[in-house]
């Protein structure tokens, strides 16, 4: 039985996320709002989290795994003085060190933020990074964050993470709330010194920016967490393209079915962003649609790759490498298929990894 076609048109939906939302509540939202099942997302933002949120649509779904991979960008509060269980604001209080902080103000603004740039340049470049104890990671078939709040100790082993940017915009003292449950299960809050620090963070995928912010407070001897996280970027997708999702919710509603006019960026121009691309005589576009090898692409190199894979047990990133992939181009402009070297019988050619156009003549 033929395998029934997506509905209306494909590609990458950028949306900006908002504060209170799971990514699984925006794809929901975006099913509806497009008139189709068929839309993922590109890697999770936590509910607290705003900003860049890559969907794809229909056919783009294929692309989705490529860009879980790509480095990304974030704007986020530092708040050094408290420590909470998650490492972030939605985490209760589970320290505070107002001497520390104390100590630091009483530097000076200057020296204050020449120490914390110290710290910070400690941060930077190829590290070895534990990561949040509340993250999704599994531990034995079962998720880090449910064994924490389960009240067990976890402790998860580092990994290597590359920060290519980590610039502190300001620095801001002052106080905030500190908040202790007491003997008798009563919360009670205090108000404690506390030092703010605005920053923007570039980085490998995989890497915790919650962490960033529990390891600059432990370099400071302040300890520290998460206040505030809103991600810009993704490889080649930036927040001037997303969409509001609360217009497209109301324009939804307004009409009396799907949008039709979604802001998308188009399938071929998705493809264009993320890979190189080869533009392909009708002949080739043809073999190419229906499974044959062509001609290799480039300078015929072979990158070696692993096998794709879901999630291992530790929870280790798995996703499908950019290296060595091309975007095949029909000479219409239609997106054949992705391309890659591969050798056979001692001849290196051209084979489709993912085809979008099967089994189609362009002569």
């Amino acid at each position: 039985m033929a395998k029934k076609q997506p509905q209306g048109p494909s590609g990458l939906m950028v949306i900006d996320k908002p504060a209170g939302m799971s990514s699984h509540d925006v794809v929901s939202r975006m099913r509806r709002i497009a008139g189709t099942r068929r839309v993922g997302h590109a890697g999770t933002l936590d509910p607290a989290a705003t900003g860049v949120l890559i969907l794809g649509v229909n056919k783009a779904t294929k692309l989705l795994t490529y860009l879980v991979g790509q480095d990304k960008t974030y704007d986020a509060t530092i708040r050094l003085g408290i420590e909470t269980l998650t490492e972030d604001a939605e985490g209760e209080h589970t320290a505070a060190h107002p001497e520390a902080v104390e100590a630091l103000t009483a530097m000076g603004p200057e020296q204050m933020r020449a120490r914390i740039l110290e710290a910070v340049a400690g941060l930077r470049g190829d590290i070895m990074q534990v990561p949040s104890a509340v993250s999704a990671i599994k531990i034995n078939g079962v998720r880090s964050y449910a064994r924490v709040r389960g009240g067990e100790e976890v402790e998860l082993p580092a990994r290597p993470v590359t920060i290519s940017e980590f610039t502190v915009h300001s620095v801001t003292a002052g106080f905030a709330e500190y908040v202790v449950e007491d003997l008798e299960g009563e919360h009670m809050a205090t108000s404690v010194p506390v030092v703010d620090c605005e920053v923007t963070v570039s980085c490998s995928s995989g890497t915790y920016i919650r962490a960033l912010a529990r390891d600059l407070g432990k370099a400071l001897g302040t300890g520290g967490h998460l206040t505030a996280l809103r991600r810009t970027r993704v490889g080649a997708v930036h927040l001037q393209d997303a969409a509001d999702l609360a217009e497209l919710t109301a324009r939804r509603e307004a009409s009396e079915g799907p949008l039709e006019d979604l802001p998308l960026l188009p399938l071929e121009e998705a493809a264009r962003r993320i890979f190189g691309a080869r533009e392909l005589s009708t002949a080739e576009a043809s073999d190419i649609s229906y499974g044959r090898r062509i001609a290799s692409s480039g300078d015929g190199t072979v990158v070696k790759r692993s096998a794709h894979a879901s999630p291992d047990e530790q929870g280790a990133i798995q996703h499908a490498s950019v290296e060595g992939i091309v975007a095949g181009f029909a000479p219409d402009g239609t997106l054949v298929a992705l391309l890659e070297n591969k050798k056979q019988r001692g001849k290196v050619q051209a084979a489709p990894v993912l085809v979008f156009e099967a089994n189609r003549s362009f002569d």
